[in-house]
């Protein structure tokens, strides 16, 4: 294992804060494997429990940058969740690597309903789910409560598409609530939450605990889509163009070889170190190598794109994502003033930025900035997305929050 370099003062130094989750590995391994200084600077990561937390020291300055949700980005920049600072994502840091998982109690509950579905996983699984949420209602029982550690956040959506997919009103037919990504396996088995979105490790903690059933994992539900991304506050990356691009480099070199699959083991090795991870190795490992315990009485799951570093061009800041997320924020009622969701996007996502500075260390990059979802590959169960005509997917959804005027979005995109 190498250790870190200490920094030295006058250093050229990119400050940024991670939350303990398997991918906040390109930041770690950019320090811990010295890729930052062979870019000439050296990056001072620091590590944190809630994504509050790194949205306000990124707010303040505190932070450079951060290993960020995908939605914070849009979110900071619309100023939504307290956040006064616009924030961009010149680049991704990893695709998939969320999971859904439910306890025991409500996976009891699901194979008694539907066990061919809970069998098959993924988008079935919610079949399940939804008989369930039914015959509780019907029985006056109380609506399930089910955890998810940001509202903006892929997780947030991912869930709610999930339940919406069968019928289900996330809004209106159970209970969401934010925990902590590190908190959420501890909630499940105190019996706070009856399932959960998060990022991995966290959903195989509850399985090894005996406390939770993996029932979809992201990748079953949009393979090789968006998760975390280099959030960057506007005004440092105008202010240190060079130092941005260098860091960009170092994370795309850390990806690199992350994405190796020999190296995923030293990968499981530094990331269990405490200031970091601070799980066991071989719990960090399975969901690092694609080899997923379920739980219960579900087979294993075999996936080498568990988690994605590098690899379906993985670095790459889709602007079509962007929209996708911005969709999710007017179809549950985030956002209800109109604006221009292309120009939206645009601002936030920097493919421009992506393209100068990893093109330039000989990362391949797509020609586009933009692309369609569902026509070549699985999206939520056979929808399609195309990012031109988000209005009118959005008028065709059966479940979306109410009060939301789409004509008043149409005319601000024509």
């Amino acid at each position: 294992m190498h250790e870190p370099k200490p920094i030295r003062r006058h250093e050229r130094v990119v400050r940024a804060g991670f939350i303990p989750l398997l991918d906040c590995a390109p930041l770690v391994i950019a320090r811990e494997r010295g890729f930052d200084q062979q870019y000439g600077f050296s990056f001072q990561i620091h590590r944190e429990v809630s994504w509050a937390n790194i949205r306000d020291k990124l707010d303040v300055g505190v932070f450079d940058c951060a290993h960020m949700l995908a939605p914070m980005t849009v979110a900071a920049t619309l100023g939504l969740g307290r956040a006064a600072e616009p924030v961009m994502a010149p680049m991704s840091l990893s695709l998939n690597g969320n999971a859904i998982t439910v306890s025991r109690a409500l996976y009891d509950e699901m194979r008694a309903a539907n066990a061919g579905a809970v069998r098959d996983g993924g988008m079935a699984a919610a079949k399940a789910i939804a008989t369930v949420v039914k015959v509780r209602g019907e029985a006056g029982r109380e609506p399930l409560t089910l955890g998810m550690v940001y509202p903006f956040s892929c997780h947030n959506y991912d869930l709610r598409v999930w339940l919406a997919s069968a019928g289900v009103d996330p809004d209106n037919d159970v209970n969401l609530v934010v925990v902590p990504p590190p908190l959420l396996a501890e909630s499940l088995k105190a019996g706070r939450v009856d399932g959960f979105c998060v990022g991995q490790p966290w959903n195989s903690v509850a399985v090894s605990e005996g406390d939770g059933v993996i029932v979809a994992t992201k990748n079953a539900l949009w393979p090789n889509s968006p998760e975390k991304v280099l959030g960057v506050r506007e005004t440092w990356a105008g202010e240190n163009p060079a130092l941005l691009s260098d860091a960009m480099r170092a994370l795309a070199a850390a990806c690199q070889w992350l994405d190796v699959p020999e190296n995923r083991r030293e990968a499981a090795s530094i990331l269990a170190q405490p200031r970091y991870v601070g799980l066991p190795e071989e719990i960090l490992l399975r969901p690092l190598t694609g080899h997923l315990k379920r739980g219960g009485e579900e087979s294993d799951i075999v996936d080498p794109d568990a988690v994605v570093f590098h690899r379906h061009e993985a670095n790459f800041p889709w602007r079509s994502h962007a929209v996708w997320i911005i969709t999710q924020m007017i179809r549950w009622g985030q956002v209800r003033e109109p604006f221009d969701i292309l120009a939206l996007a645009e601002r936030v996502y920097r493919p421009d930025l992506c393209r100068a500075a990893l093109s330039a260390a000989g990362v391949e990059m797509p020609p586009g900035d933009y692309k369609s979802e569902g026509e070549t590959s699985a999206f939520f169960g056979g929808e399609t997305f195309d990012p031109q005509a988000v209005i009118d997917h959005l008028k065709a959804l059966p479940i979306r929050a109410a009060g939301t005027d789409l004509e008043a979005f149409a005319e601000h995109n024509l």
